[in-house]
């Protein structure tokens, strides 16, 4: 298989980025998408040129660290998949395919395809911690949990903060991760707590991240790679909304 790729160059945070075409020879089908950019960069590196500069780590579908848009889609064209899971049976012999970073004011590119997603990492430490006795395990019938807030609790957990959902709104909104992050521990007696500080404290990190706003055109939805439903805004919506009117209660 003969590819053409459409790559985004960009040295530094402050340079001009520019797209960038390269041929990529010997891919077979089998291969996965990163993959198919290491038979690239091979060809860079063999040829004396800078190799393409993109994230992975797990190549698993578990860490999100593979983002990149592919022919302008987040993660690329298959539904509930990461870049690392898409493998390049989903394109054919001669195909010209456009990568790009994530594209949002919260997520800076670092270089080519790597962007800073720090903005993330700052909104979870805004939520702070979970306040639990120290001491012996307790028997887990001790915390009985309903069979549907543990479903709510597990959807919610399944979040990678991988971005796809900031990467493909056309508002940059940050909602579903957070209402992800926010919803998992709601629906759980360990997050009771802090839950009204933390529906306040994220989301005003979230808002100070420079994140747009929700306007409900569920683009996160469609590319979430771990396909978690937007009825988490509207639920982490509802829960700020209580925690204003009502802190300390």
């Amino acid at each position: 298989m003969k590819l053409t790729l459409h790559v985004w160059r960009q040295a530094g945070p402050q340079d001009r980025g520019r797209m960038e075409m390269l041929q990529v020879d010997g891919i077979t089908s089998d291969m996965s998408f990163l993959e198919m950019l290491d038979k690239a960069n091979e060809d860079l590196i063999h040829d004396g040129k800078e190799p393409v500069a993109f994230d992975h780590d797990c190549r698993e579908g578990i860490c999100g660290t593979c983002s990149m848009v592919i022919d302008g889609v987040a993660h690329g064209p298959q539904e509930g998949t990461t870049t690392c899971q898409l493998h390049m049976r989903a394109f054919k012999d001669g195909d010209s395919i456009h990568i790009e970073p994530f594209r949002s004011r919260a997520f800076p590119v670092i270089k080519d395809l790597v962007v800073d997603r720090g903005s993330f990492d700052r909104i979870i430490a805004a939520g702070g911690y979970v306040s639990v006795n120290t001491g012996s395990a307790q028997d887990a019938n001790n915390l009985p949990v309903r069979k549907k807030d543990a479903d709510m609790a597990m959807d919610a957990a399944a979040c990678i903060g991988c971005g796809a959902c900031v990467a493909s709104c056309p508002n940059g909104s940050a909602m579903l991760f957070v209402a992800a992050k926010m919803g998992h521990l709601a629906h759980l007696p360990q997050g009771q707590a802090e839950r009204k500080e933390r529906a306040l404290s994220m989301v005003a990190q979230m808002d100070a991240e420079g994140f747009g706003a929700c306007s409900n055109h569920y683009e996160c939805e469609a590319v979430c790679p771990k396909e978690i439903p937007a009825t988490f805004i509207g639920s982490m919506n509802r829960e700020f909304l209580k925690s204003s009117l009502c802190p300390d209660s």
